[in-house]
């Protein structure tokens, strides 16, 4: 178990670069295995859940090189359509491999997928789909096959989630005919996935009012694709910045992906300066309270919920927060509870954070990955010593945080 060591109330200074997008990496890295010859993608964040499904990809017997952030992969020789059972029980996010290997080998059995334990987050979503695209469903204990050619047509998605819709784009990018997609989710993520599939020779288009519509193509070839900035970690450093009353600059980001969480941090008075591919955070005198409601995109992401409610904490007034996508996503918050937080949860879905207050380092646990980047925060922030056992879910997403934060200034070491 790693562990993260944080001496609090060091002011940061100086540059952070954001690394490619976890979420976007994921799927691009799982569609490649469609290709009948290697793809090249750049940026691409070295974090725990992309070596894990890197991992999983090697043991269905594709060949993987890594250099650097640069990653080659070669799905020519896969052989198999059975997922190791373990890995993929490491890797909620593993899920988006059903949908590659439906397209390509029409069959894939994995086990009941694994990951942060923030609400029931079900596979239903997924086998629904697949069932509309023909596929038969085998379920044996733990472990499901599914089996048949994706048949194009009309699919429509019975919640706006953003894996499902990438497993529905993948599943139908090799089938004959034209299939249109409703419902789907809009993620800068899926329009990387998108451009990765459509340069690799696939045939997808989108139109306003969550509408994506795909020919099927008879094969896909590699290609070279580099990965978007992580708009979650850019929130994530952002917000550690005013709420430690900092400045710095955030290189690497694309200022549009990150328009409505700016508009609000904005709206409680801080002063951000904002360019073509980067921000920088200015120092000020006090910040007030801003009420958020957590939507899919274009709204606030759910996954800068927790990060927030540790930046509310600094701020005057009370902030109502309202979880609209995940019924159990404030773990984090007993946890920051221990350090002296005033939070009130009037819900499952929402909670009241009354601020400013001061924070006395504790030993805590992290529960999650965005959890847990709150928590780093929240020890940024307090006085004192803050210990925070499990920081090895922190390292599925997010790349050398602790690297990144002492460059920063920050007094943050991590033990392993």
């Amino acid at each position: 178990m790693s562990v993260y060591k944080i001496i609090g109330g060091e002011h940061l200074h100086g540059s952070v670069k954001i690394s490619g997008a976890k979420n976007a990496a994921l799927k691009i890295i799982a569609a490649s295995i469609m290709a009948d010859s290697p793809s090249t993608i750049h940026d691409v964040p070295r974090i725990l859940d992309i070596i894990k499904l890197e991992e999983i990809i090697e043991q269905a017997g594709a060949k993987i090189n890594v250099d650097g952030n640069t990653v080659v992969i070669d799905p020519s020789s896969i052989n198999t359509t059975k997922l190791d059972h373990d890995l993929v029980k490491q890797l909620r996010g593993s899920i988006v491999l059903a949908g590659p290997m439906l397209s390509r080998f029409h069959q894939v059995e994995f086990a009941q997928p694994g990951g942060c334990l923030i609400g029931a987050r079900p596979i239903d979503t997924h086998l629904h789909l697949f069932s509309q695209f023909g596929i038969k469903l085998v379920e044996g204990g733990d472990s499901y096959t599914l089996k048949g050619k994706p048949v194009s047509g009309d699919i429509t998605l019975n919640e706006l989630s953003v894996t499902a819709t990438e497993n529905a784009i993948m599943a139908s990018v090799l089938s004959p005919g034209t299939t249109t997609i409703y419902a789907g989710a809009c993620e800068p993520e899926i329009e990387n996935l998108i451009d990765f599939l459509n340069n690799m020779g696939a045939k997808i288009k989108t139109y306003f009012g969550h509408k994506i519509e795909i020919e099927g193509v008879e094969k896909l070839h590699g290609t070279e694709h580099r990965i978007i900035p992580d708009r979650i970690e850019a929130g994530t450093y952002i917000l550690a910045a005013l709420a430690t009353n900092s400045e710095i600059e955030v290189t690497n980001i694309n200022p549009e992906h990150l328009k409505h969480v700016l508009n609000r941090i904005k709206n409680s008075g801080a002063d951000i300066s904002v360019s073509a591919n980067s921000l920088s955070t200015k120092k000020h005198s006090g910040l007030k309270s801003v009420d958020i409601d957590t939507r899919t995109y274009p709204g606030f992401p759910t996954d800068l919920q927790s990060q927030y409610a540790v930046f509310s904490a600094t701020t005057t007034g009370s902030t109502r927060i309202f979880e609209t996508i995940f019924e159990s996503r404030f773990g984090y918050i007993e946890e920051i509870k221990k350090m002296g937080a005033d939070i009130s949860v009037e819900s499952p879905h929402i909670v009241y954070v009354h601020g400013p207050v001061t924070l006395q380092g504790t030993e805590i646990d992290a529960l999650d990955i965005r959890g847990g980047a709150a928590l780093v925060m929240a020890g940024l922030i307090a006085n004192g010593t803050t210990t925070i056992n499990g920081a090895e879910l922190i390292k599925r997403g997010y790349e050398d945080m602790a690297g990144k934060l002492q460059k920063l200034g920050a007094n943050i070491e991590e033990i392993d």
